[in-house]
């Protein structure tokens, strides 16, 4: 509170004259000696009994001179709003305090009165100075302003907007105002002279009244006191289409007529307006004009063609007379009205009028019979005896019309309803009044009947039955079931569940599951036939009802056979380390029953029924294989041209759709003794080698190819980086130049034992196809069971087949020749150590001189040859002493023997006579070792038919 007192001075004379003199002075006392002035400062709205100021303090007087000196109020306005308080000495709120009531606009707003005070005289001037607080906010004379705007207002339009008044002053008053945001436009702000602001509306961007054909805004002013105020607008902007003429009605006033109680539709005439415009914007639409009561329930018009007709009830007695104001607007906001007058024709009769008073629908079934469904109130305007009515329903339903109070009647239920039955009932009530001619009124009544779960669902059958094949794929469908349920909605909503069952030792859930809502049954996964061939659980159907209701059926799942299993061959058996032959006397006959084969199938039915056929045959003239009992017998005799070994390929099939099928390869033995078939013993197990897992030999030799070239790829390249070394090496040695020589040629020079060039090529009889050096261990007399890895002799003799199979190959084993041999020092290590590299066979004619290169080649053969020969030791051939004792010199001739080595210790010298010493020695040993000479003979195997010509052909060779 803001207090300031000014003091001109207290002069105080005390004067002992006479009493006239004493009045003098009081008198000139008043009018000169003024105590002073005091100025408050307060908020308006204070409560009453606020401080305002302590005077006593103010004035610098104590309380008791207050109360001496009789201290009041004698002059001022609004002296109602303060009050003195004498025993306090200080001034009150009396009366709250209005600035904007007390001030308007005026600033600053204070009110003044005058202090007197008695013994002695004084006055003081007190001005109370009342402030504004933000008591007021911003308002506008109206909430809602309307704008239409056409759209093709052009950019810079400006619109008034409506001031807001603010009853405060200074920073509480009117400081700002704000547009809600918007893409169209911007708020400009201006002051008038007296300060005042207003604002005004600037169209920024144009207009599109397609997008946006109108516009809600708001003009939001704020105050600048704490906390601050605000009030708000609403603009509606209504876009206008681009249109200039707006339609225009041929007649300003319009009469027609019509009878009362006439029925709806019945035309009352047709008003017509034209447009000037063309196109979309002279398209006229008619409307009755708006605020003109329930005119629209007793008449319509249609908007396209101006017919006005009747849409309601039209009574004489109620209206005489209707004036219908009309409109016709293009579809911009141009309009232009009219009026029609349409009077109506009385009749003098009125039905009766049904009021529904109470309705209810729907109606649960299970209601009783009695249940009050509605109510209804028919009154007929005519008197008397024409005004009594009589209400029935027209229908024959289970409901009937009860007369209650005057003019009501209740629609109750006659009978016990049934949904699943009728759902919904269509009653008509009709009201007759007792006037002559009678007139009647009907009123329609829809009634729903509400479900009650009070049907279980129903499967159509007790017992569904489908197959499925095996070998499925998981979550195939399998069956749907279809539940009814006569209920509706909820209670209606069938959901199905598999009952908790158990099939063998594994619940149903295992292997079947049903969609709760679609009932399709699916396969959980894959069934097998020959596992398990049929299921059989339960499916129970439930309703959605409270409780619910439910019903179970039986489905049974027949697992259908599927050809997947082929045939197994039981006899005879493919083992994977033997081979099984079966043996035939060259004496059988016609019939022979050789062997059987067995097979079974483990499908069922056609899919089992096997046969049996021949594939492959070394000789069909000879074996034949029944069809259905896979007995191989031959169909003729036996002869001795008859090769010994017989290979026969059967094939067993099933009578599956795709057949499915098995091949067993059955090796026969022709031959009337073991010792006989012993020779056959390599190519039975080469077969059964070659037959066995193809595939897995396939993969082997690809890896092993692609071994084998990276291999030699990284030999090739250390060869040729090793004879790039070399050849640096022997540039600078002092060592002999070796001479190079083509395959199938040898060369002495002076340097082996004979004094002659000798060339020998080796080759083989047509008839040396197979060795004679093969053995065998009989299993029983009828049946050869060979195993291939028994000796380390077959094994030998295995891989050299493959060699030695091809008819004419030149590579078959002369005898040796004694008299060209090299005496133990002569050869290129000790005698039977290692097969030293033989002599490389070719045909052609003599090449060109040997290079640098090649001589190069052949000292490192030499080197190669003598580095192995003093690793091993004699008498082995180079295999391991696993081997030895069955692969001895004994078995083999030493093709050494028979090949000169280039390179040998005994024959590389550059010393004339170091070779001449050679060559005699050589001549003195040309004849062999003891060691080798005492050698027996290898042991030959028993002569077969076979074998003995093979030896015949041998000797006239």
């Amino acid at each position: 509170m803001d207090r300031w007192i000014s003091s001109y001075g207290a002069l105080r004379w005390r004067l002992c004259f006479s009493r006239t003199s004493q009045i003098l002075l009081i008198l000139l006392y008043l009018i000169c000696n003024v105590g002073g002035q005091i100025r408050y400062s307060i908020p308006e709205e204070m409560k009453k009994g606020s401080l305002v100021g302590n005077i006593a303090s103010d004035l610098g007087i104590n309380v008791q001179r207050l109360r001496s000196g009789l201290a009041r109020i004698v002059t001022g306005e609004n002296t109602q709003y303060t009050e003195l308080k004498t025993d306090k000495g200080i001034f009150v709120v009396n009366e709250r305090i209005d600035r904007e009531q007390l001030c308007g606009d005026i600033t600053p707003c204070s009110f003044s009165f005058d202090l007197i005070l008695e013994n002695p005289m004084e006055l003081n001037h007190v001005t109370v100075e009342v402030l504004d607080i933000n008591d007021n906010s911003p308002s506008f004379h109206q909430h809602d302003m309307q704008l239409t705007i056409g759209e093709s207002a052009a950019t810079g339009a400006r619109f008034v907007l409506p001031t807001a008044n603010d009853p405060d002053v200074g920073v509480n008053g009117l400081q700002e105002y704000y547009l809600s945001p918007n893409d169209n436009f911007v708020l400009k702000r201006y002051s008038n002279s007296d300060g005042r602001k207003y604002a005004e509306m600037v169209l920024e961007k144009p207009l599109d009244r397609e997008r946006y054909p109108n516009l809600s805004l708001k003009l939001i002013a704020v105050d600048g006191g704490t906390p601050q105020k605000s009030g708000t607008v609403n603009i509606d902007i209504t876009v206008l289409d681009a249109n200039d003429n707006s339609p225009v009605f041929n007649q300003t006033v319009y009469k027609a007529s019509v009878k009362e109680n006439a029925p709806k539709g019945t035309f009352i005439i047709t008003v017509n307006a034209t447009d000037a415009d063309s196109g979309s914007n002279g398209l006229i639409y008619y409307s009755f004009s708006k605020m003109q009561g329930s005119i629209d329930s007793v008449f319509e018009i249609d908007t396209n063609t101006g017919v006005i007709s009747l849409s309601g009830a039209v009574d004489f007695e109620k209206n005489k007379k209707y004036e219908i104001g009309i409109e016709a607007s293009d579809q911009g906001a141009l309009t232009d009205s009219s009026k029609v007058i349409v009077d109506v024709i009385d009749l003098n009769d009125n039905p009766p009028v049904i009021h529904v008073m109470s309705f209810t629908s729907p109606v649960s079934e299970d209601s009783p019979p009695g249940t009050t469904i509605g109510i209804i109130n028919v009154k007929d305007l005519d008197s008397g005896h024409n005004g009594h009515v009589n209400c029935r329903i027209e229908q024959n339903a289970p409901f009937k019309v009860k007369s209650g109070l005057k003019n009501y009647y209740t629609l109750v239920t006659d009978a016990v309803l049934d949904r699943e039955s009728v759902s919904d009932y269509n009653i008509t009530v009709i009201a007759t009044d007792a006037g002559t001619p009678s007139l009647s009124t009907k009123k329609t009544f829809n009634i729903k009947i509400s479900d009650v779960n009070d049907n279980a669902p129903v499967f159509p059958q007790a017992v569904y039955s489908a197959p499925i094949v095996e070998n499925n794929s998981p979550g195939v469908s399998v069956l749907t079931l279809r539940a009814k349920d006569p209920d509706e909605n909820q209670n209606a909503r069938i959901s199905y569940i598999l009952e908790d069952t158990q099939i063998g030792a594994s619940p149903v859930s295992e292997y079947m599951s049903v969609n709760a809502e679609s009932g399709v049954i699916h396969a959980v996964k894959s069934f097998d036939y020959e596992q398990i061939k049929e299921l059989v659980f339960t499916v129970k159907a439930q309703d959605g009802g409270s409780p619910p209701l439910s019903s179970n059926v039986s489905v049974k799942i027949l697992i259908q056979d599927q050809n997947d299993n082929p045939p197994q061959v039981l006899y005879p058996v493919q083992t994977g380390g033997s081979m099984v032959a079966e043996m035939v006397p060259r004496s059988a006959d016609v019939g022979y029953l050789v062997t059987k084969v067995v097979a079974v199938d483990v499908d069922s039915g056609q899919n089992a029924w096997l046969s049996y056929k021949l594939q492959k045959a070394t000789d069909r003239a000879l074996f034949e294989v029944g069809f259905q009992n896979g007995e191989i017998r031959t169909i003729r005799q036996v002869s001795d041209k008859d090769a010994v070994k017989q290979r026969l390929s059967v094939i067993v099939e099933d009578n599956g759709q795709p057949s499915r099928s098995a091949t067993v390869i059955v090796n026969v033995a022709v031959a009337d003794s073991f010792p006989e078939v012993l020779s056959e013993f390599t190519d039975f197990a080469h077969d059964k080698e070659y037959n066995d897992n193809l595939t897995f030999y396939l993969v082997l030799a690809l890896a092993v190819v692609s071994f084998l070239f990276i291999t030699c790829l990284v030999v090739i390249i250390s060869v040729r980086i090793y004879r790039w070394r070399q050849s640096r090496i022997l540039y600078h040695s002092s060592l002999p130049v070796i001479p190079y020589y083509p395959p199938r040629y040898s060369d002495t020079l002076g340097t082996g034992t004979l004094q002659h060039v000798y060339n020998y090529e080796v080759c083989r009889t047509t008839d040396s196809r197979k060795s004679d050096c093969k053995f065998g261990r009989a299993a029983s007399q009828n049946v050869l069971i060979m195993d291939p890895s028994s000796t380390g002799t077959m094994q030998r003799i295995q891989s050299e087949k493959s060699i030695l199979d091809e008819p004419d190959s030149p590579l078959e084993q002369k005898p040796p020749n004694n008299d060209w041999r090299f005496t133990q020092g002569q050869r290129p290590g000790p005698s039977g150590a290692t097969g030293g590299p033989e002599v490389a066979m070719g045909t052609g004619p003599w090449p060109q001189p040997p290079t640098e290169a090649e001589q190069l080649q052949a000292l490192m053969a030499t080197a190669n040859v003598n580095e192995a020969t003093a690793n091993l030791g004699p008498g082995t051939m180079g295999l391991s002493t696993r081997y030895s004792p069955q692969f001895t010199l004994q078995h083999v001739p030493d093709y050494r023997q028979n090949v000169y080595i280039p390179g040998s210790t005994a024959t590389l010298t550059s010393n004339p006579q170091q070779q001449q010493a050679t060559a005699q020695q050589a001549t003195q040993q040309a004849l062999p070792p003891p060691q080798a000479s005492a050698q027996p003979e290898p042991p030959k195997a028993a002569q077969t038919p076979a074998s003995k010509k093979k030896s015949t052909k041998k000797e006239k060779k």
